[in-house]
């Protein structure tokens, strides 16, 4: 039997998901999309996940989109495809999925991450990258615009001036410069990334996990809103996390100076 197109495996309360067609560079095709989406939904459900780590095997983190793949390969004998129904059907629901998770998300990235692999990437609540890895926005070059979030990631990371250069220019941006420029979290040896993710992953899935979660929902909230109604939001969220087991955990934790056990999910 051949390998799943996405590996699972579970160290303690951390997931790893491994997108796994190496000889492809990881590229989607739509069996790696169902595969991925109901990965992430199992991990979703499974309350012994407290972290979700994602990268790719090989020497890709992804490609993107598999262009000879029937879902968007042109064929002059047939009408041309419809792609906005491949972003409904496909990408936007796994997008919303990974920004929606129960639990952080750290991505590492081991090699190139192009087109909707870059993209999908830097939907993770942290990202690491190999010194060797790289991120390409590809899309201009085959007559698309950023897809699977990127036309909203994009100047939210890095400023309106930078993602336009990035987008319209489709150059290669090393894993230093993607740091440099506030793309990505952090930059590391090649021989160092899997070890430093499952260590953050392991810290993540160590702390009050409702209350990092609520952090990303609350940050990408407020990036529509003024401040008055970021204040009125953050109340909410205080709110409701003042009255979980985690903070009252967390504060007995601190005056009997012992290490807190967090549950909250």
């Amino acid at each position: 039997m051949p390998e799943s197109l996405i590996l699972k495996s579970q160290t303690g309360a951390v997931r790893t998901l491994t997108f796994n067609r190496p000889a492809a560079l990881n590229s989607f095709n739509g069996e790696m999309h169902a595969l991925l989406r109901a990965e992430l939904e199992n991990a979703a459900a499974d309350t012994s996940v407290r972290c979700v780590l994602l990268t790719g095997a090989g020497r890709a983190f992804c490609a993107g989109q598999d262009l000879s793949d029937p879902l968007v390969s042109p064929d002059a004998a047939q009408p041309p495809k419809d792609l906005g129904v491949v972003i409904e059907r496909y990408y936007g629901p796994l997008v919303r999925r990974l920004r929606s998770m129960p639990v952080p998300v750290v991505v590492a990235v081991n090699g190139v991450a192009a087109g909707a692999g870059a993209n999908l990437a830097l939907c993770g609540d942290l990202v690491l990258a190999a010194r060797s890895a790289s991120f390409i926005q590809a899309f201009g070059k085959i007559g698309l615009i950023p897809d699977s979030g990127g036309t909203w990631l994009l100047p939210r990371l890095v400023g309106r001036a930078r993602a336009l250069g990035l987008a319209l220019l489709g150059d290669k941006l090393p894993a230093e410069e993607a740091e440099r420029i506030g793309l990505i979290w952090r930059c590391v040896e090649d021989a160092e990334l899997m070890a430093q993710a499952q260590a953050l992953a392991e810290r993540l899935a160590g702390m009050p996990t409702k209350a990092l979660v609520a952090t990303r929902l609350a940050m990408d909230e407020a990036q529509h809103l003024d401040l008055t109604h970021a204040l009125t939001a953050e109340a909410k969220l205080q709110r409701e996390l003042g009255l979980a087991h985690d903070y009252q955990e967390g504060v007995a934790a601190f005056g009997a100076k012992r290490a807190p056990v967090f549950t909250d999910r």
